[in-house]
């Protein structure tokens, strides 16, 4: 690949990321992408031969970067509450450069659940889970934290990170006669939701 043909691929790809999280696989058209990038249709499609070519590369690099931000924070030999304080400021500092993502993302592997095991392989997904787990049930066992249901300690984590973002207009809306302000109340929640989830599972 030519300098020229790897800036014209980082054109497509940059104004392709863009259509598909403002509209998802299925509003985005060709053309749109092409007109962002400053380059015509076919040169497009000589690089993507169709949409759903592209939209996999676009999905699995948007993917992968958010969920490698937490895969190195829960894969670690980190204690619980430093790997809690480090998930938080790296998942939430990264969804603050891409704040459509989680809504993307989400709305795409709803669509279609074998996105996700394409982009990280089931073992991946199935190590970071079971040594998560592991991790619970050890301090379980300490004393340290109260008996839980893993499960829903997962879906926690993710969700007091993620769903701000997907319901920011629902929020600015709701709080809108207030001094609320989101950025402020984004970067709180770096701090604020480590000790959280600790005063929630630790032993009383």
């Amino acid at each position: 690949m030519t300098k020229n043909d790897k800036i014209t691929e980082d054109r497509i790809f940059d104004a392709a990321t863009d259509v598909f999280e403002e509209q998802g696989l299925s509003g985005a058209r060709m053309q749109e992408i092409a007109n962002r990038a400053g380059i015509n249709k076919a040169l497009l499609h000589y690089y993507y031969r169709s949409k759903d070519r592209l939209f996999e590369a676009v999905f699995n690099r948007l993917a992968g970067k958010m969920f490698d931000r937490f895969i190195t924070a829960l894969d670690n030999e980190m204690s619980l509450q430093q790997k809690l304080e480090h998930f938080y400021h790296e998942h939430i500092t990264f969804l603050q450069k891409h704040p459509k993502l989680p809504g993307f993302v989400l709305h795409e592997i709803n669509q279609n659940p074998e996105r996700l095991l394409n982009a990280f392989g089931n073992e991946q997904l199935q190590r970071i889970r079971d040594n998560l787990f592991a991790q619970l049930d050890a301090e379980i066992a300490a004393g340290h934290i109260a008996p839980i249901d893993k499960p829903q300690f997962l879906a926690n984590l993710l969700a007091l990170s993620v769903f701000p973002f997907a319901a920011r207009n629902m929020l600015e809306l709701v709080l809108q006669d207030t001094d609320f302000n989101f950025d402020d109340f984004i970067n709180q929640r770096k701090t604020l939701l480590p000790e959280f989830m600790m005063n929630a599972v630790r032993a009383k």
